[in-house]
């Protein structure tokens, strides 16, 4: 398979450069939790298949001369699957809080820089029966939805084997002369500046004329687009929780199940979207674990991802923008709390700044990364919803059961990350130690944030926290 490399996108490049400060790593890791133990050799056939098919996995990024133009993926030309798919058994006693202790300490380590930038471990061997798979990804190859895309490779819809066909060309590596890293800086360069001026002639043209047509009406939408863009540019100097405040190298994973018919109902009673009221019971337990110590707190600085993803967008990458905003704590009603979530994300989708995101990484990434690191350890938390499987999928004749997201903190105090499967949210909750002492507590408050969302479609007990007795 022959294979166009390409340099990555300012936003990933703006990810990689956040690796110098181990706070900020963009570490994706989710933990598949199957009935029964896959069979291994279907697991890595299948996963040798995805890589083939989406040949990012494949490649490793390969730093420019001096760091003049981004980074570019490059075939790994020793690539090696058995080192990426792997296959252990958990440490006593054996539960799903061991696979999640292992998924943290793989969470918290850093890539090998001279390989592709994934992992996946099969944990047999669980006192229940079950199995699981944690896989460990960098947000440069993928987002959550990318991440789906890929899955879709590797799972079926039925227990029994499936023919998928003959197994696709493997890609070639690019040969490389010792002066081709420097062609590709003038060429990246060059082709950068060609398609910045025909997409600055082309937009003075137009707002030539729009100025003569209307010329008060376009200074107000330049006016305001400039602000837009100073509005996600704006440094941020203080951390809003007086509890959350401390950051430390080490993560806490923990997760809750929500019944997703439930969360719906309960969010389409107030007047909103399953992510409005995903946001209202995060706030509302936010506010709970603040009055826990005694702290009330009137907002909360939360970063959330966009996707910017496209039908003409390939499998996988990573096709979202961060947008960073106040969510309100103090509002006691629930379908108050909803409904202003509501109002406040609807005007970030439709924020002047987001087709300029691009342009604005590439700002950030001109910046020390003790200015942009600061500004993001100022963050509260993280929160992230990704639609995942609708139906039942198998891997190697094991049907999957539940599949628990944990997202990189960021710097942050928390990132909590929602995933739908089938009938059930699954709600993974990666916590820095250091803001949050006592996770359990924060988990607990978490889970009545979701019930009294539920409760508003009329469902009550609609929420477990795993693991838990």
């Amino acid at each position: 398979m022959e294979l166009i490399e390409s340099h990555i996108g300012q936003a990933d490049a703006f990810t990689v450069s956040l690796e110098r400060d181990p706070l900020l790593r963009s570490t994706i890791v989710a933990v598949a939790v199957f009935e029964a133990t896959p069979d291994f050799d279907t697991l890595v056939a299948r996963v040798d298949r995805a890589t083939r098919l989406v040949p990012t996995f494949r490649q490793r990024l390969i730093a420019t001369p001096l760091g003049l133009a981004p980074p570019r993926w490059s075939t790994d030309p020793d690539f090696d699957l058995r080192f990426h798919v792997r296959r252990i058994a958990p440490p006593e006693p054996r539960t799903l809080e061991s696979v999640f202790e292992i998924a943290r300490t793989m969470g918290m380590a850093a890539f090998d820089p001279a390989r592709p930038l994934w992992e996946m471990t099969l944990v047999e061997g669980m006192a229940d029966g079950r199995a699981a798979l944690i896989m460990k990804v960098h947000h440069a190859l993928t987002d959550g939805i990318g991440g789906i895309q890929i899955a879709a490779h590797v799972v079926d819809l039925e227990a029994g084997p499936v023919d998928v066909g003959p197994m696709p060309d493997a890609p070639t590596p690019a040969a490389r002369g010792p002066l081709d890293g420097w062609i590709d800086v003038v060429t990246y360069d060059a082709t950068h500046v060609a398609r910045a001026t025909h997409r600055q002639v082309t937009s003075l043209a137009s707002s030539a004329g729009a100025i003569l047509r209307h010329p008060i009406r376009s200074a107000l939408e330049t006016t305001a687009t400039v602000a837009a863009v100073g509005r996600f540019l704006r440094p941020v100097t203080e951390t809003k929780s007086p509890v959350m405040r401390d950051r430390r190298l080490s993560w806490h994973f923990c997760a809750l199940d929500v019944d997703l018919p439930a969360l719906k109902a309960g969010s389409h009673a107030a007047g909103g979207t399953l992510n409005d009221g995903f946001l209202a019971a995060l706030s509302g337990g936010l506010q709970r674990y603040h009055l826990h110590h005694g702290q009330p707190v009137e907002a909360l600085r939360l970063t959330m991802p966009i996707s910017v993803r496209t039908a003409d967008d390939d499998e996988g990458g990573n096709h979202i923008t961060l947008v960073r905003f106040e969510a309100p704590t103090s509002i006691d009603d629930p379908v108050e709390r909803l409904s202003e979530l509501g109002r406040r994300c609807t005007a970030l989708r439709q924020d002047r700044a987001l087709p300029f995101t691009e342009a604005m990484a590439g700002v950030l990434n001109l910046l020390p990364i003790s200015i942009t690191g600061g500004m993001l350890k100022h963050v509260d938390f993280l929160a992230s919803n990704v639609p995942g499987f609708e139906l039942p999928v198998f891997v190697g004749g094991a049907r999957l059961e539940s599949f628990y997201p944990f997202g990189p903190t960021l710097g942050s105090a928390a990132n909590i990350t929602l995933m739908s499967y089938g009938r059930t949210c699954n709600v993974g909750i990666n916590t820095d130690v250091g803001a949050v002492s006592d996770p359990d507590v924060l988990r607990a408050c978490l889970a009545e944030g979701f019930e009294e969302i539920c409760e508003l479609g009329g469902a009550l007990d609609a929420v477990r926290l795993v693991g838990a007795d």
